[in-house]
């Protein structure tokens, strides 16, 4: 182990033998840790948490540390960190407020600078959230989605697989997977055409893709009729079936289009 002799370690965290710890950081009592993850500078984790493996931690880091909800109220709650997450300076991640549950996040994330993720909030894999990217409680970022720096989310807000949003947006409402989102509040200004393709989407679906998106922002319609017609009407590959399923299942609303209908 590789542990600043500056940095306090609790004797009862499990701890790999390869880690890395920095000067001045507090690693309590009911920490796991996996193998070759390192670990700043005056970073605290504490609580009940476990990180994966091959994760980077930077500089003031503070995971684990108690949820900012005044209903907390010392309950037994959990924070799940995957594997090969890099966490950069000064972020801060809750874990849940109610007995027994758990905020997680998944494998393979870049958390910028000063990002928070909420008690209760659920992030997927790949996703990007930029420096002060903000996630309310409850919040779920689906797979490969990227936030935008000084970006506001609602709580209870659902970010959709491979969407993007843009920085300095209030996000109020459900953001549709695939989609380009910006604004106060964020609104729907097309498909994540860039997302889509890097990420090797095949051609036949983006296109009817491109084509739902038609349907369900561009037509006037109410959006249970724009649904029907998206499956009557256009093929359902892996990713329209997505989208339908991820409208269906909105509590909050679907962000609105900024286009004129």
């Amino acid at each position: 182990m590789q542990i600043h002799k500056t940095a306090i370690v609790s004797t009862k965290a499990k701890l790999p033998e390869d880690i890395s710890v920095g000067p001045y950081t507090l690693i309590g009592d009911d920490v796991t840790i996996g193998a070759g993850t390192r670990i700043g500078a005056h970073c605290v984790i504490e609580g009940d948490t476990t990180i994966g493996c091959n994760c980077e931690i930077f500089t003031g880091a503070v995971i684990g540390s108690r949820p900012q909800d005044l209903k907390y109220k010392g309950e037994k709650v959990f924070l799940e960190i995957g594997n090969n997450n890099i966490i950069r300076e000064y972020c801060t991640l809750n874990p849940a407020v109610e007995e027994g549950a758990k905020t997680k996040v998944g494998n393979n994330n870049l958390f910028m600078a000063y990002s928070h993720i909420a008690h209760d909030c659920v992030v997927g894999d790949g996703c990007v959230i930029a420096n002060n990217g903000t996630l309310a409680g409850h919040v779920t970022i689906e797979d490969k989605a990227v936030i935008g720096g000084l970006v506001a989310i609602h709580q209870f807000v659902r970010i959709g697989e491979l969407s993007i949003v843009g920085g300095c947006s209030k996000v109020v409402q459900d953001i549709p997977p695939y989609s380009t989102c910006d604004g106060h509040p964020a609104r729907v200004y097309g498909l994540n055409l860039v997302g889509l393709r890097r990420h090797g989407i095949a051609k036949e679906s983006i296109h009817q893709l491109n084509s739902a998106f038609k349907v369900l922002f561009n037509e006037g319609l109410l959006l249970k009729h724009a649904l029907q017609r998206i499956e009557k009407e256009i093929p359902q590959t892996r990713e329209v079936s997505c989208l339908v399923d991820f409208i269906k299942k909105s509590q909050r609303g679907i962000a609105r289009s900024c286009l004129k209908q």
